[in-house]
């Protein structure tokens, strides 16, 4: 297929389906959304509504940074503030796809609020092809799948769904992403999911424990950004171990880092991090989040493993 002349096609679809109607972008920041945001402004105009759920699980700064970012392209986004509703649904579930599933529900809740409250019928959003085939596999739910597994977004929700690119995988949304315009650290952006670092906290998912391993993410991005890898984080375990601090005995948290290589997200290799870079990562998270006493790198292909931990 040929990505950058798609996107005339595309926005014609969605004028098709939308045609006079309201609809709202769910916008996030990652590659995915923002191409969709893009297209469906180019679509829709004034009858395109951009919003930004700050759920409390996203990226240190994200929800001012993307606010900025669509600024300066003419795309007036509103941020809704949501991170109480999300922790509320997250709190005491342990499992993984419990966590998801909650998400989603409450994902779809805030949106469906926010529609209602626009005179909206329409939601675009980001759905790309992995997001589908895994949830539909039985990888793992991905937030944004519905109609897919059975669920009507319009009897559950009150709205209709539009997924402009939910044909392609992450090599062409970037292609699409620039071409209608997105800045390279948009376009180029490592993956986020959507259910922000709640995939990254493995056992309860509290606003403490989201503040570390964001923290924690920072520094490894920092320090691994220069070998481009697909995606790299931070991951915070449910087991503690000890350590020792001031020289005494410390009962505190294992971050594990996580870098890997992939073309689609559907098989990754673990990165060959450096051995230097390996001890600076682990220097800096035990010094500048006190809670975490040790740090692991892990090796895992995918599969056996999946690119995130929930």
């Amino acid at each position: 297929m040929d990505f950058k002349n798609s996107v005339p096609d595309r926005i014609q679809e969605i004028k098709n389906t939308v045609g006079e109607e309201k609809a709202i972008s769910a916008l996030s920041g990652g590659v995915d959304s923002s191409a969709c945001t893009v297209l469906a402004h180019r679509a829709l105009g004034e009858n395109l509504k951009s919003i930004f759920i700050d759920d409390g699980l996203m990226r240190e700064g994200e929800p001012q940074e993307v606010q900025q970012i669509f600024g300066d392209l003419g795309i007036k986004v509103d941020i809704v503030e949501a991170a109480d509703e999300f922790f509320a649904a997250l709190a005491g579930k342990i499992d993984p796809e419990e966590k998801r599933r909650a998400f989603r529900d409450t994902f779809y809740s805030v949106f469906g609020r926010e529609v209602k409250n626009s005179g909206a019928r329409y939601l675009i959003q980001g759905t790309i092809a992995p997001d589908i085939i895994e949830t539909t596999g039985g990888v793992k739910t991905q937030h944004n799948i519905l109609e897919q597994i059975g669920i009507d977004p319009e009897a559950g929700y009150g709205y209709k769904v539009v997924e402009p690119i939910k044909d392609l995988f992450k090599p062409g949304v970037r292609v699409v992403a620039e071409a209608v315009g997105l800045p390279e650290e948009i376009h180029q952006r490592m993956p986020f999911p959507g259910p922000g670092l709640a995939t990254r906290v493995v056992g309860d998912v509290t606003p403490e424990r989201v503040a570390r391993v964001r923290r924690a993410t920072v520094i490894v991005e920092e320090e691994i950004l220069h070998l481009k890898p697909f995606q790299a984080f931070a991951v915070l375990l449910s087991d503690m171990a000890t350590g020792v601090q001031d020289g005494k005995r410390k009962f505190g948290d294992i971050v594990i880092v996580r870098s890997v290589e992939s073309k689609d997200a559907m098989t990754a290799e673990a990165t060959h991090v450096p051995w230097d870079v390996l001890n600076k990562i682990a220097a800096r998270i035990v010094t500048e989040i006190p809670e975490v006493v040790r740090v692991a790198y892990e090796l895992t292909p995918k599969p056996p493993a999946t690119i995130e931990y929930i």
